[in-house]
């Protein structure tokens, strides 16, 4: 579970991204979460557009991206879903610690 501080640090990280996949008409699929979850792999923070023609509500196509790729949903803002996986083996970003009080 991300920390508001962790998420603001992540947002601000994504702002330059550029959505490198589209949820259209047909929804979330089984192979969208399996490639997906590869680019997260290699990314650790990714953006998904999800298109004007998609069915199903914004917020559940988010829960449903998120949920399937086992990634933290960081921000949804108009179409635009920002996901983050922590990399096993490509760990490029650095997160803010956690203060303990």
């Amino acid at each position: 579970m991300l920390t508001g501080k962790q998420k603001r640090f992540l947002r601000a990280e994504a702002h330059h991204l550029t959505p490198i996949f589209q949820v259209g008409k047909g929804g979330v699929n089984e192979q969208m979460l399996r490639q997906i979850s590869e680019a997260l792999e290699v990314r650790e923070l990714i953006k998904v557009r999800i298109l004007d023609n998609c069915e199903e509500e914004k917020h559940d196509v988010a829960e449903a991206l998120a949920k399937g790729t086992r990634a933290e949903l960081v921000q949804l803002i108009g179409l635009t879903v920002v996901l983050y996986k922590e990399s096993k083996n490509n760990k490029k970003i650095v997160l803010p610690k956690v203060e303990k009080k």
